[in-house]
């Protein structure tokens, strides 16, 4: 029996291609802390029958191309789908990330580099009548 790999599909754009990212835990040798490691391969699929989200099997076969060297076997299960949440969905879902009082400061920062604007401005326009009325008096 060939080499057999079980993994998520993360990519089908190409044609009759699939990418399949296939992730393990492993724990370091010295510290004994463990990671994942994620690995990717790229798997042909005659019938693009695969989408993303799918968990696949794929086998070793002979170089396809360059770098196509599985392909698929079958579909172990398909993907249940992603939500795609509104503008207005995803602003109070930020809100809530954020927190009621950093909103507040962040509001008053605002209106303070506001202020601090408008009196600059204002500064500025009073020095300029100041030397357009010394200039019409000399």
């Amino acid at each position: 029996m060939a080499h057999t790999l079980i993994g998520t599909v993360t990519s089908d754009k190409r044609d009759k291609t699939i990418t399949v990212s296939i992730v393990s835990r492993e724990t370091h040798p010295l510290y004994r802390k463990q990671y994942s490691k994620t690995r990717k391969y790229t798997a042909h699929d005659p019938k693009n029958i695969a989408h993303v989200g799918d968990r696949v099997q794929i086998e070793m076969t002979r170089p396809i191309s360059k770098t196509k060297s599985y392909t698929l076997v079958k579909v172990l299960e398909k993907s249940r789908g992603t939500v795609e949440l509104k503008e207005g969905v995803t602003e109070v879902v930020q809100e809530k990330k954020i927190g009621a009082d950093e909103i507040a400061r962040e509001k008053a920062l605002a209106e303070e580099t506001e202020a601090k604007a408008e009196t600059s401005a204002s500064k500025i326009t009073e020095k300029d009548d100041e030397t357009d009325a010394e200039g019409e008096d000399k």
